[in-house]
């Protein structure tokens, strides 16, 4: 893959980390890990170049060199739509897909092992566990567990005890986003947005289930609705469709540290994952992050969402 087409003005990757609004502490961590690679005249755009670099960083500077790229593609991205026209509407299109990858090119040991021999799943491999289950309804409950486990970051215990009425619309701006009501472990309640994706799915299971009583349900005889699906059912589910994506040991907590490791990837500070996870401390993210010897984050940087 070669250099992609460029759209108005290429931004400068640096500048663009400095003016993003993150912390302090992760716009550092991003410009660590990219001004080597452009300081030697490296171009993100340059999908070869960029992965080999990649390959000479630790796993930790990895996530950053990724959440950097995939902030300068948004970026990328939203300059191509502005300036599409009818006649490059093809390049266009095939740029952005392109553009959408890009960050993929950087592997952070998805499906592998961190310092704590602890597995999380890449945006691929998320899509591939989400594409194993099926149409029917064994398949939707299934989407369901999944999806609320990846994407909201529930504990397995969490999930087992969520209702209906823990889902609710909340207000941003001059429009209405879908959350999540969350009574964690330890009594420490706290608020998850979900994605439209989430919601719509919760949407279809609730045409099956109603909206009252547990969300996730067991199936008996004859693909019957119970009143509840236990942990252990939970696990059961994870295992089935971990195992049709050749990860056979995958857990429900593997998926909550996936929830963790994509949104870090994505940019999200790392005091925001800590209060979407639930955690007592800042340190703890740090581990599921697999970040306990990364000093450029520490607790000073904590900001409730």
């Amino acid at each position: 893959m070669g250099e992609l087409t460029t759209y108005r003005a290429t931004p400068d990757p640096l500048a663009l980390i400095a003016r993003s609004g993150k912390a302090e502490s992760t716009k550092a961590a991003y410009t660590r890990a990219l001004r080597p690679y452009t300081d030697d005249g490296g171009t993100l755009a340059d999908v070869g170049s960029l992965a080999a670099y990649a390959d000479t960083l630790g796993n930790a500077r990895r996530r950053h060199l990724r959440s950097a790229v995939a902030l300068w593609a948004k970026e990328r991205i939203a300059r191509a739509k502005a300036s599409v026209t009818p006649d490059t509407l093809g390049d266009v299109q095939a740029t952005i897909m392109r553009l959408e990858a890009l960050p993929e090119a950087i592997t952070v040991e998805p499906c592998g092992k961190g310092m704590k021999v602890h597995t999380w799943l890449s945006a691929k491999q998320v899509r591939a566990l989400m594409a194993t289950c099926g149409d029917d309804i064994v398949g939707l409950r299934d989407r369901v567990v999944l999806g609320l486990l990846v994407g909201a970051g529930l504990r397995r215990a969490e999930l087992a005890a969520l209702t209906w009425d823990a889902i609710e619309q909340q207000p941003v701006g001059d429009k209405m986003r879908t959350v999540l009501e969350i009574h964690g472990k330890g009594g420490r309640d706290r608020v998850v947005p979900i994605s439209a994706t989430l919601a719509a799915l919760l949407d279809g299971w609730a045409g099956v289930t109603g909206r009252t009583g547990r969300i996730v349900r067991s199936l008996g005889r004859g693909k019957r609705l119970g009143d509840s699906l236990s942990t252990i059912g939970i696990f059961d589910v994870v295992r089935r469709h971990g195992k049709a994506i050749g990860c056979p040991g995958l857990a429900p907590h593997d998926l909550r540290r996936s929830f963790a490791h994509l949104g870090y990837d994505a940019g999200v500070d790392i005091g925001q994952l800590s209060v979407l996870l639930g955690h007592s401390s800042i340190s703890t993210t740090q581990r599921y992050l697999d970040l306990s010897l990364d000093l450029e984050v520490t607790a000073s940087d904590f900001v409730p969402v």
